[in-house]
């Protein structure tokens, strides 16, 4: 199984991963860079790591859907006729997600107010401790293995505590949520400049 990731940076890796009867194992992971370019690259990416597993030992591989990799699936299994090729599901999940997202305007909204909500309270401590108390300590960001799959979770968990969440609007707790002490506020502000400072190499 294939698994490649790009990062905020453009920077690309591949980990490969051998599924069995006894469990997934971790093999290796590749810079993609230079390799994600090209049909010949990714083929040859590809094959090493079959050599690597040994081809006896290969009945399936198991990549995401994207076009790099659907060019060489046929070139493949025409160089080795014992293997079968399969798209990874959570990747068609999550593209199907995407979909919905993009081209549903009340996906867009909806996902877009959920955001708002969960970033109103976790980025306030005082309001995460007063919010778990009430939701008997669940939280309401439930990462998925995919980015979208993340952002449907939480909607469902929004929902999930819709009740329970606006008694906490209304609650005591809530009207009397005093504002932080200067020295809270000091503290917090002089943590996230040397945070900045250390990100920017000073």
């Amino acid at each position: 199984m294939s698994n490649g990731w790009i990062d905020r940076k453009r920077r690309s890796i591949c980990n490969f991963l051998v599924n069995s009867p006894k469990g997934t194992i971790f093999l290796y992971s590749l810079d993609t860079f230079d390799i994600s370019k090209t049909t010949n690259k990714v083929l040859k990416m590809l094959d090493n790591a079959i050599k690597f597993v040994g081809e006896e030992n290969v009945v399936r591989v198991v990549t995401d859907n994207a076009a790099k990799y659907k060019a060489t699936r046929e070139m493949l299994m025409q160089q080795r006729n014992t293997l079968y090729w399969t798209p990874c599901v959570s990747h068609c999940i999550d593209l199907i997600l995407e979909d919905l997202k993009k081209k549903l305007k009340v996906h867009q909204t909806t996902i877009k107010k959920g955001r708002k909500i969960t970033t109103y309270f976790y980025s306030r401590t005082m309001l995460i401790s007063i919010m778990k108390n009430f939701t008997k300590e669940k939280d309401l960001i439930r990462p998925g293995v995919t980015r979208f799959a993340t952002a449907y979770l939480t909607l469902n968990c929004l929902n999930d505590n819709k009740a329970t969440l606006m008694s906490m609007f209304s609650s005591e707790d809530w009207k009397s949520n005093k504002k932080p002490a200067m020295g809270f506020i000091y503290e917090g502000m002089s943590s996230a400049k040397e945070r900045i400072k250390s990100n920017f190499g000073s």
